[in-house]
């Protein structure tokens, strides 16, 4: 009677024991799903909207602070605006690998606030169409990351807006980079920039 009364202690003692270790896996796995990936913003050109944030890669912090350095010295290059601005543009865009899902569209701080709508449709249906949700940190997608970029040649020039029929200074410049991993994506393009009461956008990349 004493061993049976034993035995069936020690199989409600191990039953509680397994109920338990169930339910905090359970508990874990819930969170996990139930938390939000979310980057914080680092640092903000005032008066720019040209922003860092935690996810942003090494290279785009770098390119980040020597546009910063420039637009906050008093005394801006031009030439060396348009550069970083292509540059940012560039990296954004085409790093994926950082993104939360397709609809996080790479670059699109930089672009004229009249066109980001036609362009977050156009990446969002061709580069960034197969881009897969990270929102709970599930992601297994292998997705591209720029490595270093370099602006191979720029030139003044003029770029007229048809919808508003206006011409404004525009800058434009051949780039061409590399991927810490080559998954067949581009690797050079034509970025033409306009200024705009001494603000830089880019209004096409070819």
């Amino acid at each position: 009677m004493k061993k049976n009364c034993l035995f069936i202690i020690v199989v409600v003692l191990v039953m509680i024991g397994v109920g338990v270790g169930a339910y905090f896996i359970y508990r874990n796995t819930n969170n996990k799903e139930d938390e939000i990936l979310e980057y914080k913003e680092l640092s903000n050109i005032e008066g720019y909207g040209i922003t860092l944030s935690e996810n942003d890669t090494e290279l785009y912090k770098t390119e980040y602070e020597a546009l910063k350095s420039n637009l906050t010295s008093g005394n801006i290059n031009y030439e060396e605006y348009a550069k970083s601005v292509a540059k940012l543009f560039i990296i954004d865009l085409y790093t994926i690998n950082n993104k939360i899902n397709k609809y996080e569209i790479g670059g699109i701080e930089l672009v004229l606030p009249d066109g980001r709508s036609n362009y977050s449709t156009n990446i969002d249906d061709t580069i960034y169409k197969y881009v897969e949700d990270n929102s709970h940190k599930t992601r297994n997608q292998e997705l591209p990351e720029v490595k270093s970029v370099d602006v191979v040649d720029i030139k003044k020039s003029k770029f007229k807006i048809k919808a508003t029929d206006t011409e404004y200074e525009s800058y434009v410049l051949n780039l061409k980079w590399d991927y810490v991993v080559d998954m067949g994506y581009d690797t050079k393009a034509e970025v033409i920039i306009i200024n705009v009461d001494n603000k830089l956008y880019v209004v096409e990349k070819n």
